[in-house]
């Protein structure tokens, strides 16, 4: 455990994080979104990812959700330069930045197209403590579930409040990322 969300410094932010993806075996991205808890948001869509790789759920649920709100689709290399220049806009008086994950798999997507890990980041888990009442209430009011950015909007509402008990990714899987 980490502890205490609500102990990070005033030169801190929160970033909901969530990312769909081809399937577990051969993973790809496809969409990412990055919510802050004040409520800028990054959004974007990868339009190199390997569609013969996609799981049918993915093709049947994620698939047809693409393009939506107005996204924008970018090659790999330029949706990282697309997300860098969104947090450096974000970031310039933030010190530590906890990205919140209700999976670890959305930790390793972000930092595998980053290519590292930014200092001052830490990932950690929090899907254990999202209210499950909160998040159907999002869902059920603004749809888009397997939706990176609703999915990432829906994490935060339902974390409303909820500050204790995080678990660092690293705690959790093993991962090459685990920092």
């Amino acid at each position: 455990m980490l502890g205490d969300l609500a102990d990070l410094s005033e030169a801190s932010v929160k970033l909901y994080v969530d990312c769909e993806f081809t399937d577990f075996i051969c993973c790809e991205l496809i969409s990412i979104a990055l919510v802050s808890e004040t409520g800028q948001e990054f959004y974007g869509e990868c339009s190199d990812f390997d569609l013969s790789v996609c799981s049918p759920f993915v093709r049947e649920a994620v698939l047809p959700q693409l393009g939506q709100p107005t996204a924008q689709a970018y090659t790999t290399s330029d949706l990282r330069d697309a997300l860098l220049s969104w947090w450096r806009g974000l970031s310039a008086a933030v010190s530590e930045c906890l990205i919140c994950v209700d999976n670890a798999i959305d930790w390793d997507l972000l930092i595998d197209l980053l290519g590292e890990v930014p200092s001052g980041w830490r990932g950690v888990l929090v899907g254990h403590l999202a209210d499950p009442g909160r998040r159907e209430a999002y869902f059920s009011l603004h749809g888009g579930r397997h939706h990176a950015l609703h999915d990432a909007r829906a994490l935060r509402a339902s974390l409303v409040g909820e500050t204790s008990n995080v678990v660092s990714v690293a705690g959790v899987k093993p991962s090459r990322f685990n920092f």
